[in-house]
């Protein structure tokens, strides 16, 4: 903390290319930051760093109320269409160190589509890339952001029927990381009321992690 009246918690999104990454990112800022659309290849190439404006009515600690600030590092996707994993995990990885290695890091985000199937080569990819880079304590600061959840819920499912019906692949996942899960409504989450939501969750994670942070270092495990 910046002072006794601000907390600033420090967030990174991982995710394949058009699982709305970047899009998150500017949800949880309540910006426009990152560079977010549809393309037929990966949008994002290099890491970027944003941070919002105070937020009020979030967060109390010791009693008194604190103004939040969130910062978020977007990444490039991997896989990556024009980017190799080694080109990915070093990008990535100097700049966790350059932007969170004297505060650390709270939460990794990983974001997946709810509304596509995650196979075991995707969750094994993922895992495998979050490992490399965050080390072995990755489950205790790793949440995975489920998007596009209004479309699951336009097909039917709330989200206790989806997950009763999820693959065993995403349950496995999903019990990795002790059940830090958020789906978020890609129509909604502009909303400044589903953001608060969303954020609340994320501060719930946190609190649940005793407000650890994961430190960082340059140098390749």
């Amino acid at each position: 903390m910046a002072d006794s009246k601000e907390m600033t918690i420090n967030l990174v999104v991982f995710g394949r290319t058009q699982t709305g990454k970047s899009a998150v990112g500017n949800s949880l800022l309540g910006s426009s930051d990152f560079e977010s659309h549809q393309s037929p290849s990966s949008v994002t190439t290099r890491c970027r760093l944003a941070r919002s404006c105070c937020i009020s009515g979030l967060i109390r600690r010791n009693g008194h109320e604190l103004s939040l600030r969130v910062q978020v590092l977007d990444t490039p996707s991997y896989p990556h269409s024009s980017l190799s994993k080694e080109q990915v995990k070093d990008t990535v990885r100097s700049a966790l160190a350059h932007h969170f290695g004297k505060e650390g890091l709270h939460l990794a985000l990983l974001v997946l589509r709810a509304d596509l199937p995650l196979c075991q080569d995707e969750s094994d990819h993922a895992i495998q890339f979050i490992q490399e880079l965050l080390g072995p304590t990755w489950k205790d600061f790793t949440a995975v952001l489920l998007t596009h959840a209004d479309k699951t819920e336009e097909a039917g499912f709330s989200e206790e029927a989806y997950l009763h019906s999820a693959s065993n692949t995403l349950l496995s996942l999903l019990s990795s990381v002790q059940h830090k899960y958020i789906f978020l409504d890609n129509q909604k989450s502009i909303i400044k009321e589903e953001r608060a939501k969303t954020l609340r969750k994320l501060l719930h994670f946190i609190r649940q992690n005793n407000y650890q942070v994961l430190l960082l270092k340059h140098s390749k495990e």
